[in-house]
């Protein structure tokens, strides 16, 4: 019975643990890493088609993108989430696998251009993505899911995204139980949609996030709305737009909430029929998955709405761009209006064009409603550049350019302390990932020596054995050299296909000798044909 950190360990996405209990193979998340990365993620132990399940805390992609890769590489197991999370992986690992074919397909065109012969495949392709969503077994809230004999799950609400939960893992071999509960990502409170964190009481082992374990968010409740209001009705007046990049799937939810608000307590004089432009399918599909959601997931006066026939998501005035006609469409119309469109960091997709059309025009508004990541186009405007490119053209910043600030889906470091305090008796270990080396160390730290509780921030690599207490290996830093990207390629499918048989092979002991013995000639066939 064992745990071993796989990723986000000091460094904050690409999450991933591995648990092992009676010779079956489980992760914990299998997330991509976004952004800059210092140190080195341990492989799996196990091939991926050994892997026979995977518990999953939420949707976001730096805790579900890689699943498809999973898959790819022979994983045919289950993975175990929330209705509402198995609703947004259904559109957002489809979405993750357009987005590798893309940039592969960019990579080739420009290796073209200038004369490179090596081609590049995709990480994982649609198939992939399908494949792997066809695995994914739904569960409700509060339920005690029996996985298979030697191991219960259970997710509780953990209000960070919509169908976001903790997870809590029993495992028994022989006559011992242990239970380990993993955080995900634990939400800020007071959100204007989701509800708070629900805390949990008891458990051996806890694994935690303290992605803002350095940090505090305002005491006082911030006038979203309010603020909104204003640069709405400055832009307007001034005759410019509002464009928003915004993430598709939680945040870009949230401010149609807020613009609703001030549509239906009539805060913007003299353009009270502005239009709201949605540009983005994923957030589109997103937005719907919301609503059918909202009955279990929403809270507090979105809840209400909900109980009276309203739907908080929606006004006079919305409209939804899916097709790309649609989308050039938006920037023909000369009234005022708010564009929100993604990525949230301005990194790929329609926001761009947006970019392109409103960024040099002094009367217009570019608001950022969420963390722009250091190397990003978004930061670069954040943080006041003068002139970008886009589509290869120098673009000169005229707008203004503002920001929504302290909009966070994240629990601060309180928050993060309340959710482990809640906890009846002190776990025996806490294991602290999901954060920034520093945060990881500090935060660590912080729960030992002012809180009592036994924590440790493990590097990737660590195993900790969950019977005895005690690590079999603690391993060390290991800084970034070169990233290397995952194997793709023809090759790498034939090397998956290969993985895949041997794990069925192993999984073959205990079958009757006649079903063995027919087995083995079939792939002693396969080899003849092929040698």
């Amino acid at each position: 019975m064992k745990l071993e950190f796989i990723g986000a360990d000091h460094e904050v996405t690409g999450s991933c643990h591995y648990l092992e209990v009676c010779e079956k193979h489980m992760l914990v998340d299998y997330g991509m890493e976004q952004g800059l990365n210092v140190f080195e993620n341990a492989p799996l132990p196990v091939d991926a088609a050994r892997i026979d399940y995977v518990f999953l805390t939420h949707a976001h992609v730096d805790h579900s993108g890689l699943l498809p890769l999973l898959y790819a590489r022979g994983f045919r197991g289950q993975v175990f989430a929330t209705d509402a999370t198995a609703d947004l992986c259904s559109i957002m690992l489809r979405d993750c696998a357009h987005i590798q074919l893309m940039e592969a397909e960019w990579k080739n065109r420009k290796a073209k251009r200038s004369a490179e012969n090596a081609a590049v495949e995709p990480i994982y392709k649609m198939e992939d993505a399908e494949g792997l969503i066809k695995r994914i077994i739904p569960c409700h809230y509060n339920d005690i899911v029996q996985v298979f004999d030697e191991v219960q799950i259970r997710f509780t609400d953990i209000g960070h995204l919509l169908g976001s939960a903790s997870i809590e893992v029993w495992l028994t071999e022989g006559d011992i139980t242990k239970k380990i509960v993993f955080s995900g990502d634990i939400g800020n409170k007071n959100q204007p949609i989701l509800r708070n964190p629900i805390y949990t009481k008891e458990a051996d082992y806890v694994v935690m996030e303290s992605t803002y374990g350095d940090r505090l968010h305002a005491k006082e409740q911030v006038d979203y709305v309010g603020e909104l209001a204003q640069i709405l009705q400055e832009t307007f007046d001034r005759g410019g737009n509002v464009v928003i990049p915004s993430f598709a799937v939680g945040r870009t939810q949230e401010i149609l909430y807020f613009l609703r608000k001030i549509k239906v307590e009539k805060r913007i004089k003299g353009h009270d029929r502005f239009k709201v432009y949605v540009d983005s399918p994923l957030a589109v599909e997103a937005t719907e998955i919301f609503q059918d959601n909202r009955n279990e997931c929403f809270d507090g006066d979105a809840l209400e709405l909900v109980q009276a026939g309203i739907n908080p998501l929606s006004f006079a005035g919305l409209n939804l761009a899916i097709t790309s006609e649609e989308s050039k469409a938006i920037n023909f119309n000369e009234e005022p209006k708010v564009i929100i469109s993604a990525s949230g960091m301005c990194e790929a997709g329609r926001i761009r064009h947006h970019l392109k059309h409103n960024l040099w025009r002094e009367e217009c508004t570019i608001l950022f409603v969420g963390y722009q990541a250091i190397g990003t186009l978004g930061r670069s405007i954040v943080e006041g550049a003068h002139e970008v490119r886009l589509f290869g053209e120098p673009v000169t910043i005229r707008a203004q350019i503002k920001q929504l600030t302290g909009m966070s889906g994240h629990a601060d470091k309180e928050g993060l302390i309340d959710w482990i305090n809640a906890f009846e008796e002190k776990p025996k270990k806490v294991f602290v990932v999901h954060g920034e080396d520093s945060v990881c160390m500090s935060f660590a730290e912080c729960l030992k020596i002012e809180h009592g509780q036994r924590a440790y921030a493990p590097y990737s690599g660590t195993v900790f054995n969950l019977l005895s207490n005690k690590f079999e290996y603690e391993s060390q830093a290991v800084p970034v050299t070169k990233k290397t990207k995952p194997a793709n390629g023809v090759f790498a499918r034939l090397l998956a296909s290969a993985q895949r048989l041997l794990a069925l092979v192993q999984k073959c002991d205990g079958m009757a000798n006649k079903d063995m013995a027919k087995f083995a000639d079939q792939i002693n066939s396969l080899c003849d044909k092929w040698e």
